[in-house]
């Protein structure tokens, strides 16, 4: 790993700068430039970290952190966010990232931890539509790969690519979609509209198709853990349940007005919120700004925290 997470050095004048959303970006940009500069960090909500949200569970006297949004990172493919964790000092683990299907009430399930998971359900040896799907497996991966070298995939979207190969319901129903739709948080119908080349890099850099992956890991104690020490040198400038109402640019600098109303000035500003929330937030935004920002969807999702077995596949040997 080469990746290097550089504190920012001490500039010719101390600005003032607002940072606009508590996420990993918005977080780690105040923690760096807070040494040299006033950093204020703006959070609407009553708890800081966006996407970062560990939960305290009693799991029958045993106390268990259980992180619901970042979840896990390898440090192939996140070397900034690795480096960041060295200078901070962060303790992480080796995580296991595997993945089980259970439709129509343990109709059909299976799992990828192995052949044993797999044909959990015995019936899937003697399933055509099971053993052409793990034929589709390889296929697939092999195809993709040739197709997205050969330009194959650009402007096609996962629906229109699956049926251009001719690969079969089975595969695109039971294994493709439910996955693809897990790792994004979006409905299978959804997915069928998503980009194929962007879906085949994702799991050609992850090496999701591959028989030796990449070593995923966790933080450990769950990832408030960096978010606290991104945030502890901050103290009262972190300003939680303290959204933004509108930034308006002006001759030297930028004019921040909160949700109560209250503006203030700051040298510059760090937007690290949603693109649409960033749209909105800018209040005199440029057309090509507003066209920039309004190119990304969003898809709004309720995680539910749960220890209900009922929810889980008939078969434990399926559980991933």
């Amino acid at each position: 790993m080469n990746a290097h997470f550089h504190i920012a050095r001490p500039p010719q004048e101390r600005l003032r700068i607002a940072v606009i959303g508590s996420g990993i970006s918005g977080a780690s940009a105040a923690w760096a430039l807070n040494p040299v500069h006033d950093v204020t960090l703006f959070e609407k909500n009553s708890r800081p970290g966006g996407h970062t949200a560990t939960v305290d569970v009693d799991y029958d006297g045993k106390h268990i952190s259980v992180d619901t949004g970042f979840i896990v990172y390898n440090e192939c493919n996140y070397p900034n966010l690795t480096a960041l964790f060295a200078e901070l000092d962060v303790a992480t683990h080796a995580s296991d990232m595997s993945f089980s299907l259970s439709l129509d009430e343990g109709r059909l399930e299976w799992s990828g931890c192995g052949l044993s998971s797999l044909f959990a359900q015995k019936r899937n040896l003697l399933r055509p539509s099971c053993l052409r799907m793990i034929r589709e497996i390889r296929r697939c991966n092999k195809t993709c790969l040739e197709d997205r070298a050969a330009g194959h995939l650009a402007s096609r979207s996962i629906g229109d690519y699956l049926d251009w190969r001719g690969f079969s319901p089975g595969f695109t129903n039971n294994y493709l979609v439910p996955m693809a739709a897990a790792i994004w948080s979006t409905p299978s119908q959804r997915m069928m509209q998503f980009s194929a080349e962007h879906f085949v890099n994702f799991f050609d850099n992850h090496r999701l198709s591959y028989t030796k992956q990449h070593q995923w890991r966790t933080v450990t104690g769950g990832s408030r853990n960096y978010l606290d020490k991104l945030l502890a040198p901050l103290g009262s400038r972190l300003k939680l349940s303290c959204g933004v109402r509108g930034v308006m640019r002006n001759a030297d600098g930028v004019t921040v007005i909160d949700d109560s109303g209250n503006e203030q000035h700051f040298d510059k500003v760090i937007f690290a919120s949603h693109s649409d929330q960033t749209a909105r937030i800018l209040v005199d935004a440029t057309d090509r700004e507003k066209r920039l920002l309004g190119a990304v969807p969003y898809q709004p999702n309720r995680v539910v925290l749960h220890r209900d077995l009922s929810l889980m596949p008939k078969r434990q040997k399926v559980w991933a």
